[in-house]
């Protein structure tokens, strides 16, 4: 028997629980065991690290203790109260069990009710001392006392340590089996036990000039506020003990990307100096004249693809700015020095159209372009790897598919934000420190931006091509659809094309939403003689770009499509936009959506067919949309509203997640743990005088660091 299973039968046969560490799982802590961890686990608590940082969500001001008497209907009140009376009672119809339990306190009677729980019985006794914390509702059966519903409570004993109530309250997120009392008082136990177990990583510098409190104590603090009781800064997350969390949540974000930065600076990389004329006589050849900023952004390429260090650069901008002219430009220059790139886009939609596209600006240049995705029988793998393709675009399947490149120079991402960096560190493999290019068409906010790509240096495209239009975008109600058809039709006798979007493929039972495949041929009817062509996500590749081929030579005149047509797709004589229950639409992609059209020169309109009621947020989407079409002033408005939960997580996996920051709150502490955490690499770039810090940044980026540089 080896030492590991030794130990756990020794346990087993002692009932004793392994020796407590951060890294215990929480089913061993005492009061949890393995039941609860089942249900700790689906809020992603496994371990007792885990459970010390899960912080509550909100909190509640029970410490001010009211008279019966004085207590207000409809609010949240506290009262120390003694025992009169208490029973549970049968109901005669559905046989519910419903506790009650009556108090005094000299100034008033309350009764209290729980239901279904006539276990509590055993709890109360007469002349008991209880505290009761609930909302105060009025009892018109039983003459118009006062009563509350399943409040908290905790019986009053000579040495006993309010959790519940008569405190401030922390508020925990809950799930079934588990209730937010029930985590409270487990946190309680735990933070008592065991927040001193947690080891201060963090440098006394740093903690002095910010004006930090130490870990253990914004640890105790955020969970059960005793030296700060300002209700209104805890519920905001602007208590010293949050001021402290949040600035090392951002840190350890900060100083992951930091230390990629600093290895990448240092590292070498391909410099590609030779300069033939490929670059050259695309530029020449394109129909339309670079914009200034386009022409910046090639130049900053430029002159990072000539230093021997890997380039490490985002391009954002608006729709349509473009971004892939310039990308294609600096594949070319790789190629033009003996080396292979690649496009990685999210969908295979968007690949074949890159491929499509840059196929056809490289046609007279004598580089070969292959498409690789894994939807594709015949796939490219053997020329790639011998070298005869010089530009391959593709999907997630340049990383998935056991592909080799045969020199790749230059990796091109499209719409970074659907990527992570994991992925970068992935498609970096693929070749020996490739110059890295990441794109997005989603204008990124300027601290959004610092935070999500602060390894990378930024170029911004702030200018469209001559030509754009402005798009007129109006909102519409089903009450008016007469006036959007007619609007349909005076776009297409002009001869212009028309896009209607619709956020599902086919209907559904569950969801009362209009889809695709049945608005193409209800539009078939209402639209007679008109060409009506329909692309999805669930059509074969050759189907679905017969269909694209069709659009962009003009045979089809209105094109029904799910949000696969969301970016990339570039028809300049479409001229409207209907998109279909436009409430469901995240306000990033209405904005990108509505990029499809105004391409061409001619007078556009995105129409917005929204389906009441909806949300306070939908109202705003669909408003924000009305007043605006600058993508940085969208981007704002979308963080705004959202929050900066939805960028993070899945979209950049690999990333430690922010439970308590807030990117728009805490913009102040974000600068500053930013500036402390590229300060620290470039004095002591492998951490060497800080082992419990290095550990501690390895722990939250789950180990991925040395991914994401391999």
């Amino acid at each position: 028997m080896n030492s590991k299973n030794k130990d756990l039968a020794e346990n087993k046969r002692t009932h004793s629980f392994p020796r407590t560490g951060k890294d215990t799982p929480v089913q061993y802590i005492k009061g949890v065991g393995p039941a609860r961890a089942r249900l700790l686990r689906r809020l992603g608590i496994e371990t007792l690290e885990d459970m010390l940082f899960f912080f509550p969500w909100r909190y509640e001001d029970r410490k001010n203790l009211r008279k019966i008497g004085s207590l207000g209907f409809g609010t949240l009140e506290t009262t120390l109260c003694e025992v009169v009376s208490s029973e549970t009672i049968t109901t005669p119809r559905k046989k519910m069990k419903i506790f009650e339990l009556t108090v005094t306190d000299g100034s008033g009677t309350l009764r209290a009710k729980w239901f279904n729980q006539p276990y509590l019985q055993k709890y109360f006794e007469k002349g008991q001392q209880v505290i009761l914390s609930g909302v105060v509702k009025g009892n018109p059966y039983g003459g118009g006392g006062l009563e509350m519903e399943n409040p908290d409570f905790e019986v009053c004993g000579a040495d006993d340590t309010l959790v519940h109530t008569a405190r401030i309250v922390p508020v925990y997120s809950a799930t079934e089996g588990l209730s937010p009392k029930q985590i409270r008082t487990l946190m309680f136990s735990i933070t008592a036990a065991h927040a001193s177990l947690l080891e201060e990583y963090m440098p006394k510098d740093i903690l002095r000039r910010n004006n930090l409190i130490p870990l253990v104590r914004a640890v105790q603090e955020a969970h059960f506020p005793e030296e700060y009781t300002d209700i209104g800064m805890l519920n905001r997350g602007q208590s010293p003990a949050h001021r402290r969390l949040v600035f090392d949540e951002f840190f350890f974000l900060e100083l992951g990307l930091a230390l990629l930065k600093k290895r990448e600076s240092i590292e070498q990389g391909i410099s590609f100096t030779r300069k033939d004329d490929i670059v050259k006589r695309f530029v020449q050849g394109l129909p339309f004249d670079l914009t200034e900023a386009q022409k910046g952004v090639l130049r900053e390429i430029g002159a990072d693809m000539e230093r021997p260090v890997p380039m490490n650069r985002l391009i954002h901008g608006d729709v349509g700015c473009g971004k892939t002219v310039v990308a294609l430009a600096a594949m070319l220059r790789a190629v033009e020095n003996g080396y292979q790139a690649c496009l990685m886009a999210p969908t295979e939609l968007l690949a074949e159209q890159h491929y499509i596209n840059i196929s056809r600006m490289a046609g007279g240049l004598d580089v070969s372009v292959a498409l690789l995705t894994s939807g594709m029988k015949e796939k490219p793998l053997a020329e790639i790897s011998e070298g005869t393709v010089r530009i391959v675009v593709g999907t997630h399947a340049l990383i998935q598919e056991p592909l080799q490149f045969r020199n790749l120079g230059l990796a091109v991402i499209d719409e970074q934000h659907r990527f992570g960096v994991v992925q970068r560190g992935l498609l970096r493999q693929k070749g020996l420190n490739p110059d890295i290019l990441v794109m997005t068409a989603t204008p990124i906010p300027r601290t959004l931006a610092m935070t999500l790509y602060g390894d990378l240096d930024v170029s911004v495209i702030d200018q469209l091509p001559a030509g754009r239009r402005p798009v007129v975008t109006k909102v519409f109600f089903p009450s008016q659809r007469d006036r959007i058809y007619s609007l349909v039709r005076g776009e297409l006798s002009k001869g212009r094309q028309v896009y209607i979007v619709y956020p599902l493929i086919e209907g559904s039972e569950k969801l009362d939403l209009k889809s695709a495949v049945d608005g193409a041929e209800a539009l078939k009817k209402i639209f007679q003689g008109t060409r009506v062509g329909l692309v999805h996500g669930r059509m074969q590749r050759q189907e679905r770009e017969s269909v694209m081929a069709l659009f962009t030579s003009g045979d089809i005149d209105m094109l029904v499509a799910t949000t696969v047509i969301e970016v990339g797709i570039d028809i300049p004589n479409a001229s409207l936009m209907l998109i279909v229950h436009a409430e469901r639409f995240g306000l990033a992609q209405l904005h990108q959506l509505r990029g499809r059209i105004g391409r061409g020169g001619h007078d556009s309109s995105c129409l917005l067919l929204a389906y009441p009621p909806f949300s306070e947020e939908a109202k705003r989407r669909l408003k924000a949309m009305e007043s605006t079409s600058d993508g940085f002033r969208i981007a704002e408005e979308d963080l705004a509203i959202r929050g900066p939960g939805d960028f993070f997580g899945t979209r950049q996996s690999g990333m430690p997640d922010l439970k308590v920051a807030d990117i728009i709150r805490d913009t102040g502490i974000l600068e500053l743990a930013r500036k402390e955490a590229f300060d620290l690499t470039g004095t002591d770039p492998h951490l060497r005088d800080y082992p419990l810090l290095k550990e501690a940044v390895q722990r939250r980026w789950k180990g991925r660091l040395e991914l994401i540089k391999s």
